[in-house]
């Protein structure tokens, strides 16, 4: 499976997406983890051709930020990206940061309030910066991204909203788009969804929440997602990690 030792972050999710090769992130969430597990977790990664550790979460509770990248960094060469809830997760240890933009709300903190307070931290960070339009999408229950964005999702059977929201984020120069069912995910993101909003941009598209089964991945794979992300699942279920890595190296050209 291809390597990503040493590459910078954004170049290999474009590099893929160009070549149209399909990448697999682990959402670590630090609250959830001890230091054994995590380093159960490198040596499982490592040997499944993991893209991405994406670690944060919408709510952090335990102050374990710190000490989960540095487990992530000093025993994998995965790239750990942060997938922050808060300003308050920026952690110049990681390699990279999805700068989200909540577009498919209207509170105007996740859309550019907190990034104005953030930009001076960043900047001094020295993380690769990475530009993603994050768009939650209703699953079927409240999830704590949900609730914690005072935000209402998109309805799962309007793929035209999403397919416009999309649109606009890549028109406003996003680099990235995130469609996400958030943690504890009841319903994955409908492939007719997938499928139209694939169709419609330019821009890797990366899909998390709700993703139970490889079945579940293969089917989003196919549909146009061009990097899955699964987090609870392989909390509760750690063979799920090398099955899921078995359909991305089945989808490599």
């Amino acid at each position: 499976m291809h390597s990503l030792v040493n590459e910078d972050p954004f170049m290999n999710i474009y590099s893929s997406f160009c070549e149209k090769r399909k990448q697999f992130a682990v959402l670590v969430d630090p609250d959830k983890y001890s230091h054994e597990e995590l380093l159960a977790l490198t040596d499982l990664a490592a040997n499944s051709g993991v893209s991405y550790f994406f670690v944060g979460g919408s709510l952090l509770t335990e102050g374990k930020l710190d000490s989960t990248i540095s487990a992530l960094k000093q025993n994998s060469d995965v790239p750990v990206v942060l997938f922050p809830g808060d300003t308050m997760q920026i952690n110049s240890y990681a390699d990279a940061i999805l700068l989200l933009s909540l577009i498919s709300g209207r509170n105007a903190d996740l859309l550019i309030g907190k990034h104005v307070a953030a930009a001076p931290f960043l900047r001094k960070s020295g993380l690769e910066i990475l530009p993603t339009g994050y768009m939650l999408i209703d699953s079927g229950k409240t999830t704590t991204a949900l609730y914690m964005s005072n935000s209402l999702p998109i309805p799962r059977d309007k793929d035209e909203i999403a397919v416009s929201t999309a649109m606009a984020g890549e028109m406003l120069g996003l680099k990235v788009i995130y469609m996400d069912g958030g943690s504890g995910a009841e319903h994955p993101v409908s492939l007719s969804m997938i499928s139209q909003v694939k169709k419609n941009i330019g821009l890797p598209l990366i899909v998390g929440g709700g993703i139970r089964s490889a079945a579940e991945a293969h089917e989003r794979f196919s549909a146009g997602a061009d990097i899955l992300v699964v987090g609870n699942a392989i909390e509760n279920e750690k063979s799920l990690l090398k099955q899921i890595a078995r359909v991305v190296f089945s989808f490599q050209v």
